[in-house]
């Protein structure tokens, strides 16, 4: 017995309905992407800032982020473990900020149970067998961040003007951009009147970096103490209880929050910025892309920007620092 014409129409709309909520239902029910993003550490503003920048592109793409910090450049084995954690979540991607360029060489795919990697900030080295699981790379050449650091100071003492000495805090021994720095400014200063007295290593560590300064005030009579903004900032507050303000200059590596107060304030005079908001956006963006299988830019490198207290572009400091009262986030539920 067929059902009347009005029968089947109802019928028909019926179905549809449900057709239609069913396959909303799975729209709905599809996971978001998972980021897994592993950093050095998040002891100074320069990670907090590429953390701001995943967390809200992170956000605005509706993916779910997961943030883990080794505590240091010198832990190689809880790096690896955290690694092994974002295998256990399950993510889809994983955004390697490595403590060192060399740690996954040989191992990189098998470390990453073949997982999509993605370097950011610090250069990550991988053999030809395991280029195949890096997909893209977010960073600066660190070379150029002390090449720009050289060129200011050489400008200021050109060959002739007087010898000026500086003692030299570059931060880690171990970090992927630490040596690289060095480079950059050593050639850079060739032909100067510039000397480099000592050169202290330390972790980034305020209290280490704090003793690195008190070191460099007492062991030598220097002009400037040029170094990572952690060393900066720490040198800010002991120049003043030195008494000291102003009688040695400051120029840092790399851009942070202190730093940027350095500069507001003409307690630092240089410092460049390779735009770490920026760096922790291109990231998530290289990461989505590859997953969604759209076209992107495999190399991503900000234009390394010089900062003096005359030269403080808004728009260059907002693609650089988290805003002031943004505080570490280590989970993004979409």
């Amino acid at each position: 017995m067929s059902l009347p014409l009005a029968g089947n129409i109802r019928l028909k709309i019926i179905v549809s309905f449900l057709l239609s909520i069913f396959l909303t239902g799975n729209a709905v029910a599809k996971e978001p992407l998972r980021l897994c993003a592993l950093y050095p550490h998040l002891k100074d503003s320069y990670w907090l800032s590429v953390n701001y920048g995943m967390v809200d592109e992170a956000r605005k793409q509706g993916v779910e982020l997961r943030v883990l910090e080794a505590g240091g450049y010198p832990n190689q084995d809880k790096q690896k473990e955290q690694l092994d954690l974002c295998i256990k979540w399950d993510a889809d991607a994983i955004i390697l900020g490595t403590v060192a360029p060399d740690m996954f060489y040989s191992s990189l795919a098998k470390a990453s149970a073949g997982i999509p990697v993605f370097a950011t900030v610090n250069h990550l080295e991988v053999n030809k067998e395991n280029s195949a699981v890096l997909k893209g790379e977010v960073g600066v050449d660190w070379y150029w961040m002390g090449y720009y650091t050289g060129q200011y100071l050489k400008q200021k003492h050109p060959k002739g003007s007087g010898i000026t000495n500086i003692a030299l805090l570059p931060g880690p021994q171990a970090s992927g951009g630490t040596k690289p720095v060095i480079q950059g400014l050593l050639s850079a200063i060739q032909g100067s009147d510039i000397r480099v007295v000592d050169t202290y290593w330390a972790d980034n560590d305020k209290e280490l970096q704090r003793n690195l300064v008190q070191k460099s005030i007492e062991t030598h009579n220097i002009d400037y103490i040029v170094g990572s903004a952690v060393a900066i900032e720490a040198a800010i507050s002991e120049l003043r209880s030195a008494g000291k303000t102003g009688q040695i200059g400051l120029v840092s590596t790399y851009l942070s929050h202190g730093v940027y107060r350095g500069l507001l304030r003409n307690r630092v005079e240089f410092a460049p910025t390779d735009k770490m908001v920026q760096q922790g956006r291109l990231s998530v963006q290289q990461a989505i892309h590859y997953l969604n299988g759209t076209p992107y830019e495999k190399f991503e490198a900000p234009i390394i920007e010089a900062l003096t207290p005359n030269k403080l572009n808004p728009k260059v400091v907002a693609e650089s620092l988290s805003p002031s009262e943004y505080r570490p986030t280590f989970y993004v539920h979409n």
